[in-house]
């Protein structure tokens, strides 16, 4: 009688295993990315969502997206509830005392005397404070949280956007050459 012969099917769990651990580390591999929370913003070379907005500091005065328009500005997304707006605080000040584009706050969903407060321990590096009282300007920006940076041309098209903290390296890297190009033109 003829010894039986190995199944296949007993090579099945070694061969699902061996599937697992090469996703697992396709996973690992392309996680290295340091953007890989950042979402693609649909806004890109398209104009800025049109937007009438109250100023944070003469509440009966209202901002029209129009009102930008004619030079550059960047849209700084921040709240007093923020800890990621703390931690970039400083940056963004430092920026605007280079005064190369205009420096806009956008407060999202905040109470008014928070907002007053907090630019008051920190400093208000902006321009101009816009309030987003019940966030719903932020749903045509895409914003999703904050912090969250947009670079918007003299014609009101947005050229760049950034989630989360701005750091000096992100300054550097990315924002100042995009500056140097609207410069250019």
């Amino acid at each position: 009688m003829p010894a039986p012969r190995p199944s296949r099917a007993r090579w099945l769990p070694l061969v699902a295993f061996a599937g697992i651990v090469a996703l697992l580390a396709a996973g690992v591999w392309l996680s290295r990315d340091p953007d890989r929370d950042a979402l693609p913003s649909p806004l890109i070379g398209k104009p800025a969502p049109a937007f009438r907005l109250p100023v944070l500091h003469e509440p009966g005065r209202l901002v029209t997206s129009d009102d930008l328009l004619g030079e550059p500005y960047l849209l700084n997304v921040w709240g007093s509830w923020c800890p990621g707006c703390r931690e970039e605080h400083a940056v963004i000040s430092e920026f605007a005392k280079t005064r190369r584009v205009r420096v806009v706050g956008y407060n999202w969903k905040d109470e008014h005397a928070d907002a007053l407060r907090w630019l008051e321990q920190f400093g208000n590096p902006y321009w101009l404070v816009l309030v987003d009282y019940d966030g719903h300007a932020a749903i045509d920006w895409g914003i999703y949280g904050a912090p969250e940076t947009f670079l918007v041309d003299a014609d009101g098209v947005v050229v760049w956007k950034h989630v989360g903290p701005m750091r000096p390296e992100t300054l550097h890297t990315q924002l100042m050459p995009r500056i140097d190009a609207l410069e250019a033109r």
